[in-house]
């Protein structure tokens, strides 16, 4: 059967049995819509880690051994600008241990602060060594206490660490598990950002400031900042529906094509309930995105029915033809647009892959909603004779002509080769500046929140009172069938000069080590000589320096067989990273050891470096598949490579465009903006198929290429520029969240939309005045 004949076959079938179909689409709506209200947020750690990389196996390996990445900091600072040793200050530091050390999810082992008993000090005296708590259990409060206090802090070396420089701070560390250890299910980061915050409003008071930083809390504030998404998209949908009046001249066809653009994203909803999802608030954009997508598929068939009915038809027979005209167009650019978004399942991250998974989804479904619910609606639509003849006044075929009389020239030989010429340029000129486009997050906090956002401030305060940073590198030493690694000279002699390299590197704030920290042990067993501060070739000398050290310190395991060398950055930008890890690289390779081994990575840094280096190797491999995929599509239609040509290079061009444009902007390349070239690129393919089928049915009837374009820009170019500029305005709106994540893709987005739509109307038919074989403009000359 022929691809018409099965059109036929299937109109016959819809519109045969409307009254079925359409009780079957409301049935499917209504429990649907009762499933959606089973969706919850589902953000996961481990979902935003490339779990296949070899840093990650790295990570997963030690994770138990040093603890995960996974961190919850708490910084208390004192307001009035004095010390931390006041009763008030420790109490209030004594009271947050506790609630922190009660939180839901928190590995107990890893709380670490002054209050808690892994925070030791130790010191020289006349017998030898001495230490224990730097808070002993006796602790009162009182002004003697407090001046042991100070004495064990200085002690300890936790000054920069657990104390702030200036004394005026003191920081609580831990670690959350994917599982929540009291009950047994997976960790709701919600409910633990929202017991963060409460801990704050609790205990901050006149005389203290509380800053909180970790995965958890900056998921409850994106999830925060993702509640207004509702706001955006009630917006958003009046803005459409406004436009959508102004455009169609009619409240009923406004009516069916925001109902039909409505339907999937709540199909949507229901359906990931379903399947296991929830929705992450990374990819809470989706939904929105679906609804856009609606609008401009509505807005065709609409389009299409309206000429139909202006031409005489009845409602039914309009929607008929309609249907028979735009399906296999509209179902293949919903195609696209699902295989667009499929793409990205190549990308090793779980987030990604949920987004990726979502969004073809409801691609999928509007195949149903947007090309046979709202045909099915359309048949029943009566208008009156007044709106029938206000349809006709306001332009059938005739509206934009003065503006398509003038584009059509456009598919001449002479007009595109100036267009090919100017799009020469400015791809030239976009390929340039897009090799400034940086893989990773630009700035010190967390991209996806406005710089003066309470979690970036609290990243900032953090940072400039601590000498740890808040971004931390672990580089894995492990012994290779070795007994006793940390009291081999050859094998501590190696680990410090790599840590005393590595404390040399640009972008590096310190370093933390067991072979740094014993030469200090050392020296403490020898009065605190510094002459004393080497490692010792004697291994019963070397035992006695690295002893004192437990494995509290996260620095060596039990047997000492693996040890890691902390590694702590000045920020946590792409090309930062990408030194230092290169750094180490560089390093390991120049200086082999035969016993142990330098592994990469685990930390905070090592989870993004592994990102960011997945994130840049999948760029290419996303944007060869996604091109490749919408060509064979393109192809199976239209059976054409100048076609395919046609459609797919003015895409190409806007993804080198919409890379620039990132430069520019200062957005980097990392798991939130690498899905928006995809589903730019999906979503503009629309335009180019829509305009080109038409270009070939009015070709195939005789017409030469400059007038069945100017056929196609007549029934379909009105149509296009308008969703083009709705969705523009729709997600435009988006530069005004208080995310800048959804900010950042809202103008990505809406760039993507109009230039695509512009792609399609100038450098399409140029292209096609080259490419595309013109009989009947051989026969005139």
């Amino acid at each position: 059967m022929s691809m018409q004949g099965f059109v036929q076959s299937l109109s016959d079938l819809l519109f045969g049995r409307r009254k079925f179909f359409l009780g079957l689409f409301a049935v499917m709506t209504v429990l649907l819509g009762m499933s959606a209200s089973q969706l919850r947020v589902d953000a996961g750690f481990a979902k935003m880690i490339p779990l296949e990389h070899p840093y990650m196996k790295t990570f997963t390996e030690y994770q138990k051994t040093f603890g995960g990445a996974n961190r919850v900091l708490i910084a208390l600072r004192t307001k009035d600008g004095k010390d931390i040793y006041n009763p008030e200050f420790f109490d209030s530091l004594k009271k947050v241990t506790d609630e922190v050390f009660f939180l839901p999810g928190i590995d107990r082992a890893t709380v670490t602060s002054l209050f808690t008993p892994n925070v030791r000090f130790i010191e020289v005296v006349e017998e030898g060594f001495a230490g224990g708590n730097v808070i002993p259990a006796t602790f009162q409060g009182t002004p003697e206490d407090l001046e042991k206090v100070r004495s064990n802090v200085l002690k300890s070396g936790h000054v920069g660490r657990l104390v702030s420089n200036d004394f005026q701070g003191a920081m609580i560390t831990s670690s959350l598990l994917e599982v929540d250890p009291t009950t047994g299910e997976k960790l709701d980061y919600q409910v633990v950002a929202k017991k963060l915050e409460d801990i704050r409003s609790k205990y901050a008071n006149d005389n203290v400031d509380i800053h909180i930083i970790g995965f958890a809390k900056a998921v409850g504030d994106i999830a925060q900042g993702a509640a207004g998404v509702l706001v955006f998209f009630v917006v958003a949908f009046f803005i459409t529906a406004l436009l959508l009046l102004w455009y169609s001249g009619s409240a009923k066809i406004t009516g069916l094509a925001l109902i039909c653009a409505i339907v999937p994203v709540v199909w949507l909803l229901g359906i990931l309930p379903l399947i296991g999802f929830g929705i992450d608030p990374l990819s809470i954009l989706v939904p929105f995105l679906i609804f856009s997508i609606g609008v401009s598929h509505a807005v065709q068939m609409t389009n299409a029915w309206k000429l139909e009915v202006v031409g005489g038809h009845t409602p039914l027979e309009a929607a008929q033809a309609a249907f028979s005209k735009l399906f296999v167009p509209g179902a293949m650019a919903l195609l696209a647009n699902a295989v667009g978004f499929m793409v990205i399942v190549f990308i090793a991250i779980d987030i990604v892959r949920e987004l990726a998974i979502t969004a073809s989804l409801g691609v999928a479904v509007m195949i149903i909603t947007n090309k046979m619910l709202l045909t099915i609606l359309l048949s029943y639509l009566k208008l009156s004779p007044k709106e029938t003849a206000k349809l006709q006044g306001q332009g059938g075929e005739v509206r934009g002509e003065w503006m398509w009389s003038r584009i059509k020239v456009f598919a001449t030989p002479k007009a595109a080769t100036a267009v090919l010429v100017v799009t020469a340029i400015l791809m030239g000129g976009a390929a340039l500046k897009s090799r400034d486009m940086k893989t990773g997050d630009l700035g010190k906090g967390i991209p996806e929140l406005w710089d003066d956002s309470v979690y970036n401030q609290d990243i900032a305060a953090i940072v400039d009172s601590f000498s740890i940073g808040v971004d931390v590198l672990s580089v894995i030493v492990k012994s290779k069938d070795i007994d006793g690694a940390c009291t081999d000279f050859s094998v501590m002699d190696s680990i410090d000069r790599f840590e005393n390299y590595m404390r040399n590197v640009h972008g590096v704030q310190s370093t933390i080590s067991l072979a740094g920290l014993s030469k200090v042990v050392n020296a403490g067993w020898n009065e605190g000589n510094p002459r004393w501060r080497v490692h010792s070739r004697n291994q019963a000398v070397l035992a006695q320096s690295v002893t004192p050290i437990d494995t509290g310190t996260g620095l060596l395991n039990t047997d000492c067989s693996v040890m890691q060398v902390l590694i702590f950055t000045k920020d946590h930008q792409g090309e930062t990273l990408t030194h230092i890890m290169q750094e180490v690289k560089d390093y390991t390779a120049a200086n082999p050891h035969p016993n142990i081994d330098f592994l990469l990575a685990s930390g905070n840094v090592g989870i993004m470096a592994a990102t960011n280096e997945a994130v840049d190797e999948a760029e290419a491999i996303m944007l060869m598949l996604l091109f490749a995929a919408i060509s064979l599509l393109c192809y199976a239609e239209f059976r054409s490579v100048p076609a395919v040509l046609c459609i797919v290079v003015p895409l190409a061009i806007v993804a080198v465009l919409c890379n620039a444009l990132m430069a520019t902007l200062g957005i980097g390349l990392k798991v939130s903006t690498l899905p928006v070239v995809a589903l730019g690129v999906g979503v503009g393919v629309d335009y180019g198929i829509y305009l080109f089928e038409r270009m070939k049915h009015a070709m195939a009837d005789g017409d030469d290429l400059p007038s069945a374009f100017h056929k196609a820009l007549q029934q379909r170019g009105t149509a296009a520029i308008f969703t083009a500029i709705t969705m523009s305005v729709s997600v435009g709106t988006w530069a005004f969240s208080a995310l800048k994540f959804q900010a950042d893709m809202g103008i990505l987005l809406a760039f993507l939309f109009l230039v695509n739509m512009l792609g399609a109307i100038f450098v399409l038919p140029a292209l096609a005045a080259f490419l595309v074989k013109d009989k009947h403009a051989k026969k005139a000359s």
